[in-house]
């Protein structure tokens, strides 16, 4: 198994090599630079002079490969440089925005997985009746409205028109309702973006689920089981639900990646402090240490779920090894 995890990690630094290099091309292929995005920002005009020694300042008069060697000769020592607007550490930056990007993106994950599997099964059960009609309908539903218009949805609904969540922001500002007060106070600004965000991954879970269930309780070995007198839940839940884990565990894992694409969407229509808002800042002012920081994370991110998902498959079923 270590042997198995440590190859994994080995295979997966060229990846992550080959898409900073694009990454960083793509950068430099997009018309004008940082320099140019802050003129435009504060519409100054500058002689030509002040443009190159405000380019020369922050390292942009450089080539593009020895500012990609640069950056990628501070990132093997720890450094992802700093942003060029304001000169604070990228690393710095992402610190204190990824705290608040993960608690949404697993909360609706853990949503997802909560709702999805036992409404997929649910579904499975009881196939062609008006519960499983219902339910296919809202995983349709969910699958095809896009983020944006379900979060401006639910911002209506249940923000302005019902007064159940709050609409933006991630606490009450300025607000001391003590220790568990405070804790509810974050979970009623987390609900309603959590639950924008896991919709789509919930009504994929819940697919799966119920596909790959309603193979499983045709097999053999489920009849068998039930000819011994086994009970409807013992017979799901020990003997079906864990042979139909397999395609349902590799939905989300796949799913991490897309949660974390959603969330900088979700992120920015709540007014959520995580790095939604400095990814869209950092696009927008071409600052492109801060870009290949994120699109870094956002890599590994990916890798990093696709290993725990490949070995949640050994726990699922027994019979996988990874030597």
């Amino acid at each position: 198994m270590n042997r198995y995890i440590l190859r994994r990690i080995l295979q997966a630094v060229p990846v992550l090599i080959g898409i900073t290099i694009i990454t960083f091309t793509f950068t430099e292929l997009a018309p004008g630079d940082a320099v140019s995005s802050m003129i435009m920002a504060q519409q100054d005009s500058m002689s030509d002079i002040d443009v190159e020694s405000l380019r020369a300042r922050y390292g942009l008069d450089q080539p593009a490969p020895v500012r990609y060697v640069q950056w990628m000769g501070g990132l093997l020592q720890g450094d992802m440089g700093v942003r060029i607007r304001s000169r604070t550490p990228v690393a710095e930056e992402i610190g204190r925005r990824m705290p608040a990007t993960l608690q949404l993106m697993f909360s609706a994950l853990a949503i997802a997985v909560l709702l999805g599997i036992p409404l997929g099964i649910i579904s499975a059960l009881n196939q062609y009746s008006r519960l499983d009609y219902f339910l296919t309908s809202f995983v349709f539903v969910g699958i095809s409205v896009p983020g944006f218009f379900a979060a401006l949805a639910a911002i209506y609904l249940f923000g302005v028109k019902l007064s159940w969540f709050p609409t933006s922001g991630y606490s009450t500002i300025g607000a001391d309702f003590g220790f568990w007060g405070n804790i509810w106070d974050r979970l009623r600004y987390l609900a309603l973006p959590a639950l924008v965000l896991g919709l789509e991954s919930m009504a994929s879970i819940m697919r799966y689920t119920r596909s790959s269930m309603l193979e499983v309780i045709r097999l053999e070995y489920m009849t068998t089981a039930k000819s011994k007198g086994l009970g409807t839940r013992v017979r799901v839940l020990r003997h079906a639900l864990r042979n139909a884990l397999l395609p349902v565990i590799t939905v989300i894992g796949l799913r991490l990646p897309t949660l974390f694409g959603g969330a900088l969407i979700i992120e920015t229509i709540f007014n959520w402090p995580g790095m939604g808002i400095l990814y869209l800042d950092g696009v927008t002012t071409r600052d492109y240490p801060l870009i290949m920081g994120m699109v870094l994370i956002s890599a590994m991110l990916i890798v990093i779920s696709n290993l725990i998902t490949d070995l949640t498959y050994a726990i699922a079923d027994p019979r996988i090894r990874y030597d």
